[in-house]
């Protein structure tokens, strides 16, 4: 097994390889056991990435994996793992994790890889048909700098078998499906969560810009982009508008725009007021996950108010963004996607777990 400080200065090596890439700073690999040729084959795969998932704009996975290698700065790795590094180091036996990996975004399952190679498990990892190819591609780098992973990873198009435990993220209907055959497995079980948004009526034009980021990233596909608004009564969307309707490059991408398009023409149908600054729709709704190219909004009179609904839908928000001082665990504009190691997805620890069976 690879020893707990060899792990962490993997990952950290690991973390300015990603960094080389999105820099296009070849030099920057001075020292580094990973090749010009490892580093031009892993970028070939960053650009060719949209082939397989039209999603996947070489600028879209480019800022996941700029986000990924800030994370693993080793000041931040040692950081999270601080509470756990006794129990980590004084661990002894390898389990076999069974990872059960989303596509919706570009190496949406990086946090889970890391998370079970780090505390020294082996990772059994079932890889979405619609972001296959990432991964293993990240795998090859980290297997160049520490070589010693090998037995530790393992990827498979086939139903997980042979595994000690279980960590799976999908749907709320696919969820119920891993629930019913997993059950028997120590497990976290992830499903559809949103990312929400409260504002005061009082936010700067850079602000907006920052919440027209969370909003608009990844074509608003995660379940950390925001998908609702909470605003004051008498709130005027003019400024709000004005600026969302900058991003105009968003329907230049054609899956974008169809969904753009769609649920325009069946609002306008329906005659649904609704507010349009040319590339997205903005529609007063109580729920909170909305369709692509769709953002709903909600009026609100008492700030107390917002927080105790918020606390009641916990199940359905993955994080809020704001800044008003009273929102309970809010994140500044503009930082919804970039969550440090320790912001758990549906708030579940994922080291606690890989250390508890």
């Amino acid at each position: 097994m690879v020893s707990y400080e060899k792990r962490i200065k993997a990952f950290s090596q690991l973390g300015l390889v990603l960094a080389s890439v999105v820099d296009g700073d070849a030099d920057s690999l001075s020292g580094l056991p990973v090749s010009h040729e490892q580093l031009q084959s892993f970028t070939e795969k960053v650009d060719a990435a949209r082939q397989y998932n039209g999603w996947f704009t070489p600028g879209n996975v480019r800022y996941m994996i700029a986000s990924i290698a800030e994370s693993l700065q080793k000041e931040k790795l040692e950081t999270w793992l601080k509470p756990y590094g006794e129990a980590i180091e004084n661990k002894k036996a390898v389990n076999k994790v069974g990872v059960v990996m989303a596509g919706n975004l570009p190496l949406v399952g990086f946090h889970d890889f890391l998370s079970v190679l780090i505390t020294g498990n082996r990772i059994i990892a079932k890889l979405s048909a619609d972001d296959h190819k990432l991964l293993p591609a990240v795998a090859t780098l980290l297997l160049d700098i520490e070589p010693g992973f090998r037995d530790h990873i393992e990827f498979t198009e086939q139903q997980l078998k042979d595994f000690q435990a279980l960590i799976a993220t999908g749907s709320n209907n696919t969820s119920r499906y891993f629930e019913y055959y997993f059950s028997k497995y120590p497990n976290i079980i992830r499903r559809n969560r949103n990312g929400i948004a409260v504002l005061s009526g009082k936010e700067s034009d850079s602000e907006l810009e920052k919440l027209s980021g969370d909003i608009f990233l990844y074509f608003g596909l995660g379940c950390r982009n925001v998908s609702k608004l909470f605003v004051p009564r008498g709130y005027d969307f003019d400024g709000l508008i004005e600026v969302l309707g900058r991003n105009k490059e968003v329907t230049e991408h054609h899956k974008y725009f169809h969904n753009y398009e769609y649920n325009k023409a069946i609002y306008l149908v329906n005659g649904q007021a609704h507010l349009d600054p040319g590339n997205l729709l903005l529609t007063e709704d109580a729920r909170f996950a909305s369709p692509v190219s769709v953002v709903y909004y909600e009026y609100y009179g008492d700030m107390r108010l917002v927080n105790e609904l918020l606390k009641a839908n916990n199940e359905k928000v993955q994080c809020v963004v704001s800044g008003i001082d009273e929102i309970i665990n809010s994140v500044p504009f503009g930082k919804s996607q970039q969550p440090e190691l320790w912001d758990y997805a549906d708030g579940i620890d994922t080291i606690k777990f890989l250390l508890s069976f």
